[in-house]
């Protein structure tokens, strides 16, 4: 489980940035409740999979779901997605900590 605690402001901004969308919002919604192949989220969510997987791509590089392939019964690959356990605590102090982080990896990085 990843928490804000931990990550410079670059990765708290990019993971606060992959889930800043209702419709990322209901593609996690939904996998909560079970993991989904590729064609039944799109049903579900009514939305292209072309448009789906680019959705589905920047929640998994973020770590928020993660996707593997699977063979059906009649022995096609199937892309099945379920949601990676995370949390996110985001008050001032949290924000804080981010820029401070990033703050000491620039300092390390120039005196390298």
């Amino acid at each position: 489980m990843r928490k804000a605690v931990g990550m410079d402001a670059t990765e708290l901004s990019a993971r606060l940035a992959a889930i800043a969308s209702p419709q990322r919002m209901r593609i996690l919604a939904l996998l909560v409740g079970e993991p989904l192949h590729v064609s039944e989220l799109a049903r579900r969510v009514g939305m292209s999979r072309a448009l789906l997987y680019m959705h589905l791509s920047k929640l998994e590089e973020a770590g928020f779901v993660s996707g593997h392939l699977t063979l059906g019964d009649d022995g096609k690959a199937m892309k099945i997605f379920e949601v990676v356990a995370f949390e996110i605590t985001l008050d001032a102090g949290s924000v804080v900590d981010a820029v401070a982080q990033t703050m000491t990896s620039s300092t390390k990085t120039e005196s390298e």
